[in-house]
């Protein structure tokens, strides 16, 4: 289900808008003069097949591909029940070319050319506002593109995502950068986990965000392991982070509204691989579990329209399924399934149907409270209760493949108590009532997170810094 997205506002001043008819025309025939050398330089190795000198990180970047374009991981069912039904396509974050030499496509004298989709037509080596050389494509979802170029003012390898030419693509994207503007007002140094955004454009109806480049996200890590769940203490690194990240939203009025695995990146997701003679394989082990949240298209702030339903089905709060209004709780609830996630390599709730999301609900934490059930106007419920049949088909494969939360703790664990103090904290994040849900100061007081309370996590701050100050 695509994603709701906010009232359309106004884009900002900021943004820059490639007009012949103005004075940016003229800075920009300065700039073009200016680095015309260094340009030549970069088109000639392109053609002669050169590295262009820079290595990405793991081939992601700093852009969610969409909510709807990830193949999907496996669910907390047998693999030889039924299929996980979560079924979408995605393109590798690999970076891909097109056949053929590559040559300078900067548009100049023309307009670019959008496919059917309204994806804007490009090939290794175009020019995006006289600047950033087009090196491979990243990723692709429903909202657009995203691609590794080359920053010909800095040298920089960064991550562009192109927006659809269309327009509720369009003014999401200005949403999502009038967000990114506020946040790098709130934390100019980048030290909240936070993904900044380096510039931003609208390219012949195309916005364009620049992000640095980050490594791949904690989903498509598990998936390349073979959903082999993280090592608990980096279970543990990953939640603090998400959750002090979130915080800081929250305590800005900000509600993220679409956190799931898929949205957080590491920053660097280069990893140690052992071979496993249980398993017949190799297990890779990410060697610095520090994050970045990405993707705030679909932020929204607590004063502004609330859109009826938000977030990924599989991470969604029941408040905002029962359309009983919804806050900063439904963040809360987000994290306690990606911790799950995490921790045991499954989706907590594998489904693709209300009704039956409801009853898996039911199934892992108990029956709804009746006040709730009773309030809600949503058809599943009748007196209170939710309307479910135990033996209709549907039934049958929640009760047999679904358990009790606790059921899942890894007893054969020797770090049992930890993993009881991490279901603990699950537990209390997947909380019914909004009201009654923890809250993300009291988690990071939480016993599974506390140690690292006072373990400062300044060096990614410091890396991010020094960054920016040669792409600025």
């Amino acid at each position: 289900m695509p994603r709701t997205r906010r009232r359309f506002h106004s884009p900002s001043p900021h943004v820059s808008h490639r007009s012949d008819c103005s004075s940016g025309y003229f800075e920009e025939k300065k700039r073009r003069r200016l680095h015309s050398g260094q340009q030549q330089q970069i088109f000639s190795n392109l053609r002669n097949g050169a590295s262009d000198g820079f290595s990405q990180k793991n081939n992601s970047s700093a852009c969610s591909t969409s909510i709807d374009s990830y193949p999907r991981r496996k669910s907390n069912v047998n693999s030889n029940s039924r299929k996980r039904r979560r079924s979408t396509s995605s393109q590798s974050l690999s970076p891909t070319f097109h056949s053929g030499s590559p040559r300078r496509h900067d548009f100049d004298g023309e307009r670019p050319q959008d496919d059917d989709e309204g994806h804007l037509v490009y090939e290794r080596g175009s020019v995006l506002h006289n600047r950033y050389v087009i090196l491979g494509t990243l990723g692709e979802g429903t909202f657009g593109k995203v691609v590794r170029a080359k920053d010909l003012v800095k040298g920089q390898v960064i991550a562009v995502k192109i927006i659809k030419n269309v327009k509720k693509y369009r003014e999401a994207a200005q949403l999502e950068i009038s967000v990114l503007r506020k946040l790098e007002k709130l934390d100019p140094r980048g030290s909240q986990r936070c993904v900044q955004m380096l510039d931003s454009f609208d390219y012949y109806g195309h916005m364009c965000i620049v992000f640095e480049m980050l490594g791949s996200s904690v989903f498509d890590f598990l998936k390349d392991n073979n959903y082999i769940p993280y090592p608990l203490e980096q279970v543990r690194q990953i939640s603090y982070e998400l959750i002090s990240a979130v915080k800081f939203l929250h305590a800005n009025k900000l509600i993220h509204t679409d956190l799931k695995p898929e949205n957080i990146l590491f920053y660097d997701s280069s990893f140690d691989s052992i071979y496993s003679s249980k398993k017949r394989r190799d297990i890779r082990t990410v060697k610095n579990a520090e994050i970045r949240l990405i993707d705030f298209g679909s932020a929204t702030f607590e004063h502004e329209h609330h859109s009826k339903i938000v977030s990924t089905r599989h991470y969604r709060a029941p408040e905002v399924i029962l359309e009983l209004g919804w806050s900063y709780p439904c963040d809360v609830w987000s994290i306690g399934c990606i911790i799950f996630e995490l921790a045991t390599g499954l989706t907590l709730f594998q489904t693709r149907e209300t009704r039956e999301h409801l009853a898996m609900m039911e199934q892992i934490l108990g029956k709804f409270p009746s006040r709730m059930g009773t309030k809600t106007q949503v058809k599943y419920f009748e007196k209170g209760r939710l309307v479910w049949n135990d033996r209709s088909s549907s039934g049958r494969y929640v009760k047999e493949h679904c358990k009790p939360l606790r059921k899942y703790i890894n007893r054969k664990s020797d770090r049992l108590e930890d993993w009881e103090d991490m279901f603990d904290l699950i537990e209390k994040m997947l909380t019914y009532e909004p009201s009654k849900r923890i809250t993300l100061s009291e988690a990071l007081r939480h016993v599974f997170l506390y140690s690292l309370k006072n373990v400062a996590h300044k060096k990614s701050s410091r890396e991010f810094h020094s960054f920016r100050d040669q792409v600025s």
